[in-house]
């Protein structure tokens, strides 16, 4: 071979292989794509002063600005911001719920997205990160997060809450563990969390702890969630156009039959009975609860205790009755999840497999 020849072909493997190899550390070194939901809440909040932790006007600082209000975020993975909605969390109903979860599905779908974090007020997180956890069909992590006081009060909670959303959505950890809500340095799951206080920032709570929790930017897993989610479900939000109406009636001493009534009249599908202890009904509620299900309305008992399963049969008759008993499902949850299974034509016994199973 002529010498020139081998030289140019020596050079030209070189070449390749020097390509190779920096293509190899740039995808070894490349950041993770992240989107920002914003949807509005506390974290999106202003007060009149830095001494306003609780008084203040919620939903007014756009998504732009809570990037650059977190700097170090891009140090962490390429960050870009959507403002889909601008809202207190309290004003979230079925249509935005839809509309934030069909979005965030269709951006799971692109091969440039490999997380996505929701801003989100706290009043109704728990309740939008359990519709997630149940109908996204994606492993990617996608993470909400809210704060307890807005951006102008002193301590505020968002800018870390964020830093630390970002640090869950970029990491490996994070894939395959169902939707997760990320505040006080805690990693929950959407299925276990709930608001546990009007105004501390370590409101959000898990029955049975946390899965993990964030130190330095780093997330750290400790546990995995259990219950089926997100890929495992039989829930795909792209085939959910709309959900029927789902109602919560909640007792307490000396109650009436007035809401049952209204919400069987308006063509409600079924109840949430947030029952005494064991989702139980006073004996003056008992022939008005088994008339509103012979109406067609589903019922399912659950308890406004706070945490806790519900035996079915226990002190109601169930079985009897026709009535569905929620598994551990806070009332709010519970709502979120017959409204999905009642999506399609369900009996009595699919649904209580349902609460089972979820």
């Amino acid at each position: 071979m002529h010498i020139t020849t081998w030289l140019a072909r020596f050079a030209s493997a070189v070449a390749i292989t020097g390509a190779f190899a920096w293509s190899v550390a740039n995808a070894q070194t490349a950041k993770p794509n992240i989107v920002i939901v914003a949807t509005g809440g506390t974290i999106a909040g202003a007060g009149a002063s830095s001494a306003n932790v609780s008084a203040y006007q919620s939903a007014v600082v756009g998504v732009d600005k809570l990037i650059a209000a977190v700097p170090e975020v891009r140090n962490l993975a390429s960050v870009r911001g959507e403002q889909l909605l601008q809202i207190g969390s309290e004003s979230f109903n079925n249509e935005r719920w839809l509309k934030l979860a069909k979005r965030v599905s269709e951006l799971l779908k692109s091969d440039d997205v490999d997380g996505v974090v929701v801003t989100h007020g706290t009043d109704t997180l728990e309740e939008t990160s359990y519709l997630l956890n149940l109908t996204l069909k994606s492993i990617k992590p996608v993470v909400l997060v809210g704060s307890m006081r807005p951006g102008t009060a002193l301590s505020a909670d968002g800018p870390l809450n964020i830093y630390n959303a970002v640090a869950v959505a970029a990491s490996k950890q994070a894939v395959g563990k169902g939707a997760l809500v990320v505040m006080n340095d805690e990693i929950h799951s959407a299925r276990d969390v709930t608001k546990s206080n009007s105004v501390k920032v370590e409101t959000f709570r898990s029955l049975y702890g946390p899965l993990g929790t964030v130190v330095e930017g780093e997330p750290r897993f400790y546990r995995a969630p259990s219950r089926p989610h997100t890929t495992q479900t039989e829930f795909d939000i792209d085939q959910i156009a709309s959900l029927p109406e789902v109602n919560v009636v909640y007792t307490h001493g000396n109650m009436n039959r007035i809401a049952l009534d209204a919400f069987a009249a308006s063509n409600s599908k079924g109840l949430i009975w947030t029952g005494f202890g064991n989702g139980s009904v006073p004996d003056y509620m008992d022939a008005a609860l088994r008339e509103t299900r012979a109406k067609g309305v589903f019922i399912v008992r659950a308890t406004r205790s706070g945490s806790g399963a519900i035996v079915r049969n226990g002190e109601t008759n169930d079985d009897k009755n026709d009535y569905v008993v929620v598994d551990d499902q806070n009332p709010a949850k519970a709502r979120i999840l017959l409204a999905l299974a009642l999506t399609k034509p369900r009996d009595t016994k699919a649904l209580q497999k349902i609460f089972w199973t979820y």
